[in-house]
């Protein structure tokens, strides 16, 4: 059997990646437990020169040639019950590009944008739990908002290329299932939706991961994508130099890592790049995180 303390620290590997407009879900099929949870503090990196656009990708980013954004963030998780846990999130943003100065002059911009993005908060229910021997299954809901809480700015016309946010208020649902055996090997698949305030196009999300946890260590690799409902493409008809109405669609392959350290200490370390997408940046991202348990 997987010791019940490495289960209430694998959750948390889940939000410790890059944490833009295009990280992977907030939600893990792991549970705290009542009175357990976690803290941690990530740092994150993720960089692109070639963005996919309607009909193909093109090569480096128009005005800024390269974007590069990193992420310092605040990650905590917390059993209310056994059943019931409560996820937050806080990340500050910076966007660097790489305009020449002369560009720079003629247009009146910068190569920075900085500032805290996004306060998110979720609440995870595990209403089912079927244990079957040797293995189990676990099915699990969850509801989330994310609200803008830093003071950025969105609507600055090519100069948002690289604004942090699209300062959109977001509900999201989300449902999962996890089947996992004692032996440590599991494999998960959720489905979300995402209802934006303002021009920002709803979306719905999915992901399968599959992953193996034991006492000393935990792992995973998983698969993602976006896709939105509505919105209009950066060139196209109807786009007016507003970033956040894009469609922004994408798939995305990662890993996730964890080791404990010392005592209740832990490290986690992982990897994304975008496989696919549209009105998005082309990125690979790294990310290094403390884990501390409680």
């Amino acid at each position: 059997m997987i010791k019940k303390e490495l289960l209430s620290i694998v959750a948390v590997l889940v939000f410790t990646s890059v944490n833009t407009a295009y990280s992977q879900s907030p939600i893990s099929g792991f549970m705290q437990g009542k009175g357990k949870g976690n803290v941690s503090i990530s740092y994150s990196s993720e960089k692109y020169d070639a963005v996919y656009l309607v009909p193909e990708e093109v090569d480096g980013v128009p005005i800024f040639n390269e974007v590069q954004v990193s992420s310092a963030s605040l990650y905590a998780t917390y059993g209310i019950t056994d059943q019931l846990d409560v996820v937050f999130s806080l990340p500050y943003i910076t966007a660097k590009g790489s305009a020449s100065q002369e560009v720079l002059n003629n247009l009146n911009y910068e190569n920075k944008r900085k500032g805290v993005q996004d306060m998110t908060v979720f609440v995870k229910y595990n209403p089912f739990y079927f244990d079957y021997g040797s293995s189990s299954l676990r099915l699990i809901g969850a509801l989330g908002l994310k609200t803008p809480l830093g003071n950025y700015d969105v609507d600055e016309g090519l100069q948002s290329i690289i604004a942090i946010g699209n300062r959109s208020t977001t509900l999201s649902a989300i449902g999962l299932a996890m089947f996992k055996m004692n032996s440590g090997f599991f494999a998960s698949g959720q489905f979300g939706g995402n209802l934006a305030s303002k021009e920002v196009p709803n979306s719905y999300t999915s992901e399968l991961k599959l992953g193996y946890a034991v006492t000393k260590f935990y792992g995973d690799a998983y698969l993602a994508n976006q896709t939105s409902t509505s919105g209009v493409d950066i060139l196209g008809q109807g786009f007016q130099g507003f970033f956040p109405a894009t469609k922004v669609n994408y798939t995305k392959i990662g890993l996730n890592l964890y080791a404990p350290i010392y005592q209740d200490f832990g490290l986690a370390t992982g990897a994304s790049t975008l496989i696919a997408g549209r009105n998005i940046g082309k990125a690979t991202g790294f990310y290094g995180a403390l884990v501390y348990k409680f």
